[in-house]
């Protein structure tokens, strides 16, 4: 199977996004066609600006293949933005919930149909001082070793200039006109992994694999070096600082859904559920 097809409400979205994204950005789009032309498949994609999604997704609309991404199931609720969410096929996630579970279920279906998944390894905007990946949850793991379908590793870079991370003031830094860069790589090779338990060991070891190869992307996009010191840990990170709620938003699961803002509770709780999410 193709997967999904693009339909109304992702070509409503995109006539509603694409013009001031061409209007007030450049692109630097490299490595489509690495992006499958038929069959299920997951991209995995860095995360370091609020713009991401809509950075990424404008990439590979353009391909042929669209996103589905995961979201925070609030965002589904009778708003525009949940009609545009369910009408475009959008996965939602409910953190803090048994119901945890049905994202996972929600994307190895998506993905047996032929469609493609998108993930956020990381699950929330780096914390890494220069931007480069934190260690990934294990979800896009999970699932890639469910279904064994291709794993495509995806960097991105320049969103972050117009909007960065954890910045105090969230506006938006148009000029001088900003480049968004995005550049999809070959599969990850994952075979090493298939057939063995899910253990943590597995999962660690597959997640791993994909954040480096995202990293090495990345390297390649901003033209620097892969840093050599071990990627920033969300719970280690967490317990050096002490970040006001406002600023971290909400703490993501292992489903590698994009952050949203502003629900997050007391530092202490987010530190203890990242510490269980590690253990998963």
């Amino acid at each position: 199977m193709s997967g999904r097809r693009i339909g109304f409400w992702y070509r409503a979205a995109a006539v509603l996004v694409k013009p001031p994204l061409v209007v007030l950005f450049k692109r630097d789009w490299r490595g489509m066609e690495h992006i499958p032309a038929e069959g299920g498949f997951i991209t995995a994609i860095n995360h370091n600006s609020y713009l991401d999604p809509l950075s990424y997704a404008h990439f590979q609309y353009n391909t042929g293949r669209v996103p589905r991404f995961l979201a925070k199931a609030g965002l589904f609720k009778g708003s525009f933005v949940g009609t545009f969410l369910r009408g475009t096929g959008q996965i939602p996630v409910y953190r803090e919930s048994t119901d945890a579970a049905n994202a996972f279920r929600a994307a190895v279906d998506a993905i047996n149909k032929g469609e493609c998944v998108a993930f956020y390894p990381e699950g929330t905007l780096t914390r890494d001082p220069d931007q480069w990946p934190m260690r990934g949850k294990t979800g896009a793991a999970r699932v890639a070793l469910l279904t064994k379908a291709p794993v495509i590793p995806v960097a991105q870079w320049g969103a972050n200039e117009a909007m960065p991370p954890y910045a105090k003031e969230k506006r938006l830094r148009l000029f001088p006109r900003k480049t968004l860069r995005v550049q999809a790589g070959p599969p990850v090779d994952l075979s090493a992994f298939y057939g063995q338990e899910p253990t943590v060991e597995v999962l660690r070891g597959a997640t791993d694999a994909i954040m480096a190869a995202i990293t090495e992307l990345l390297a390649e996009v901003r033209g620097e070096p892969v840093p050599d010191r071990p990627p920033v840990q969300r719970k280690a990170r967490a317990a050096e600082r002490s970040v006001p709620a406002e600023r971290t938003g909400e703490t993501e699961s292992d489903s590698g859904a994009a952050r949203t803002p502003g629900t997050d509770k007391a530092p202490e709780a987010r530190q203890a559920r990242e510490a269980e999410e590690e253990r998963k």
